[in-house]
């Protein structure tokens, strides 16, 4: 459901800000965007609540936990009725390397984006992947060879 959330200047600036830090107390925060310590408190709790801001989270670097190998998994199946899809969304969030999983438009079905420290430990998590989920009628992996933008924080500033 697209949603477009009436954002001023100073919404769009907090917004900003805390992508780059949200370790950042409010204090600081404010004092960046020329309030004061409650009204900012509020416009938080506001964007939170209106689901603008999901979870303030430390951005980790895979490769400095072991995790270098990336690979993006197309998967194309012949199954789309809703309980198919439930089970396979259960499948998905039970492994904890699949980081992304899209449901795509076009050829492919579905993409999932996962985190793993070698092929070994690819292939552990292929296997498991379609022993859970029936109905799968292709599993294409790639690989990434050099992550060149990561994580990177979504533009506010052409928002409003």
């Amino acid at each position: 459901m697209a949603r477009n959330p009436d954002l001023d200047s100073i919404d769009r600036r907090i917004l900003g800000i805390i992508q780059q830090d949200c370790t950042l107390s409010v204090q600081q925060l404010a004092e960046r965007v020329g309030l004061s310590a409650n009204p900012c408190w509020r416009r938080l709790k506001r964007l939170e609540a209106e689901g603008v801001i999901r979870a303030r989270v430390a951005v980790l670097d895979p490769e400095a936990l072991g995790l270098s190998l990336t690979a993006f998994v197309a998967i194309r199946t012949n199954r789309h009725e809703a309980a198919w899809l439930d089970a396979f969304a259960a499948a998905v969030a039970r492994v904890p390397e699949i980081v992304e999983a899209h449901r795509m438009s076009g050829e492919v079905d579905y993409l999932l984006k996962i985190l793993v420290a070698d092929m070994a430990h690819y292939d552990r998590v292929y296997r498991r992947l379609i022993a859970d989920v029936p109905g799968l009628i292709d599993v294409s992996s790639t690989f990434s060879m050099e992550r060149l933008k990561s994580g990177a924080p979504v533009d506010v500033t052409a928002l409003g």
